[in-house]
């Protein structure tokens, strides 16, 4: 008999976030980007949701030592490379994931932080917003809101004044201990969505996409997902978001709606020939400031 050739393990990416059935955000969407690009996903969850494309229409939070306990069991198995944090669904789990965060200081931390749902739906009151930014803002290499999560969050920072311009908000929650934020703007107006990566000293890059029609389930967590398999590749954080855009650009863009909501995105487009787009088939723009 053959011996058999140890395989290479693919970079580990450990996720915290809420089941969705649909499959279209939340851990199933991140299992699939990161399986997508090549790396071997590992899920902790933080809540039960009762949902469907339309909308959420129930939550059931895992009490933060189930929480911990689900980590702590994958970390003691196996390396991991990244930890991505989507929905976490209760203050509870906040204080269990902050202390995990904690025994692992030099493991990257990509944070998407989910207030609401694409209808509308809330998910985070002033209390968890508040615990937020005080435990897991500090732990976080990119925090990845849209424009509005952005806003409500510098909101808080801000005392309830009302919210200043998002480059602002980026440095806000920059000060607040975070080390880049990436803005997208899916919810400002314009022709096309202009994504800015932001670091401490200002914006690193920005970059403009073909606005698709249509609304979206899951295009955070797509997003999010997809920057922390780029940096357990190794990428350096302004080259990971850049493919990773291009990655999520491409999952929307070959997106479906399988229900009477929202489309969810195509994150397996890749394997589906007829949905491949070269990269030169969409206008974009990367600018970098230094």
């Amino acid at each position: 008999m053959s011996a058999t050739i140890p395989q290479p393990v693919p970079p580990i990416v450990l996720c915290f976030a809420a089941a969705d059935p649909t499959c279209g955000a939340g851990l199933q969407a991140d299992l699939l980007a990161l399986a997508a690009n090549g790396c071997h996903p590992l899920t902790v969850v933080t809540a039960l949701t009762v949902q469907d494309t339309a909308g959420v229409e129930g939550v059931l939070p895992i009490s933060g030592g189930w929480v911990a306990d689900q980590a702590r069991a994958l970390l003691e198995d196996m390396p991991v490379a990244v930890f991505k944090l989507g929905m976490l669904g209760s203050i509870d789990a906040i204080v269990a994931v902050a202390e995990v965060l904690a025994d692992y200081p030099d493991t990257p931390v990509v944070f998407d932080p989910v207030l609401a749902s694409g209808r509308g739906d809330a998910f985070a009151d002033e209390e968890i917003v508040a615990a937020m930014i005080a435990l897991l803002l500090p732990h976080t290499d990119i925090l990845t809101p849209n424009s509005l999560e952005a806003r409500r969050l510098a909101q808080e920072l801000e005392s309830a004044r009302p919210a200043p311009d998002l480059a602002a908000c980026a440095r806000l929650l920059i000060d607040a201990g975070c080390e880049h934020v990436l803005v997208t703007g899916a919810h400002e107006p314009g022709a096309q969505v202009v994504n800015t990566l932001y670091g401490s000293h200002g914006p690193l890059r920005n970059d403009a996409w073909p606005r698709l029609p249509g609304s979206y389930h899951g295009s955070g967590c797509t997003l999010a997902s997809a920057i922390a398999a780029q940096l357990a590749w190794g990428r350096d954080m302004s080259a990971a978001v850049a493919a990773a855009q291009d990655y999520t650009w491409h999952a929307l863009a070959a997106g479906f709606r399988p229900g009477m909501g929202q489309h969810v995105p195509n994150r397996l487009w890749r394997m589906t020939s007829t949905n491949q787009q070269p990269a030169s088939s969409r206008e974009e723009s990367h600018v970098r400031v230094a």
